[in-house]
């Protein structure tokens, strides 16, 4: 069973709720949408599932029909009564009333599972970019994202070098994975119906390249901050003339130019050169 938007509204006003904006909270009212996220997940008996914002359980009632063990994560704590209710009859779901953005993650999920972890959310519009950047960055055992964003944001994660969206985030998605759009969901399908449109896109881990990160992620920071500048100018006192040229990197280049192996060649002619000095 998954809720209509008759049944979310029935749910709240049994239990004298409402969605919460300080939350972005925006429930997602149409069946088939939970159920086309689910399949586009991927996953069944002996996968493991983490929800970020389950809120009222549609998405996590259609996880759990695949048979995957689901840890369903809500910071609400007015909703999260009702989300162990909806869930009660489901053996293979785990609710925890937690703020994903403080969490401990190792606590929270088994670093040492089979397969990994694949996070599955419909995340809230002003916490989405911070929250994947941070689950790239410091949970490897989530091995698979599949979030449901802002189209732009979603975008920018998936985005190409050269092209309007491309930006900080693009790299650091290319520097830990291979991100790409898989569907795109209407307002209408959620309540309340959100100003913007949605998009689903899904980051696939790879082994990262030879680059330390915060070197790397440091640079793209520094150039994407004038990213209207050339990157002589944007990195001027932090990468030389000689620097360039050795990454092979034209220094007139703009940052949107520049793949993630350009950046990972920067950062190692960088770091070549501080070792060379000491």
């Amino acid at each position: 069973m998954t809720h209509s938007r008759p049944a979310i509204r029935e749910l709240l006003d049994e239990h004298g709720l409402a969605p919460r904006r300080d939350l972005g909270q925006n429930f997602v009212a149409d069946p088939n949408t939970v159920r086309r996220i689910a399949d586009l997940a991927r996953v069944g008996p002996g996968d493991h599932v983490v929800e970020i914002g389950a809120g009222l359980g549609s998405l996590t009632l259609a996880l759990a029909e695949t048979g995957a063990a689901v840890t369903a994560v809500e910071v609400d704590r007015g909703v999260v009564p009702l989300l162990r209710e909806v869930v009660a009859d489901a053996a293979n779901v785990r609710v925890v009333e937690a703020d994903a953005m403080t969490i401990d993650w190792t606590e929270l999920l088994d670093p040492h599972v089979d397969g990994g972890w694949t996070l599955v959310a419909n995340l809230p519009y002003n916490v989405g970019t911070p929250l994947v950047c941070d689950v790239l960055d410091d949970v490897p055992h989530v091995t698979r994202l599949l979030v449901m964003v802002q189209r732009e944001v979603a975008e920018r994660f998936a985005a190409s070098p050269r092209t309007s969206a491309y930006g900080a985030i693009s790299v650091k998605a290319a520097y830990w994975g291979t991100a790409r759009i898989v569907g795109h969901v209407p307002a209408a399908v959620f309540f309340p119906r959100p100003n913007v449109e949605s998009a689903l896109v899904e980051i696939t881990r790879r082994s990262p390249p030879d680059a330390a990160p915060d070197a790397l992620f440091g640079l793209v920071k520094t150039a994407f901050g004038q990213r209207r500048k050339m990157l002589r100018k944007s990195l001027a006192g932090i990468v030389d003339p000689d620097q360039f040229v050795a990454a092979a990197v034209a220094e007139t280049a703009r940052p949107e130019e520049l793949d993630v192996d350009a950046w990972v060649r920067l950062t190692h002619a960088t770091a070549d050169d501080r070792g060379a000095g000491t």
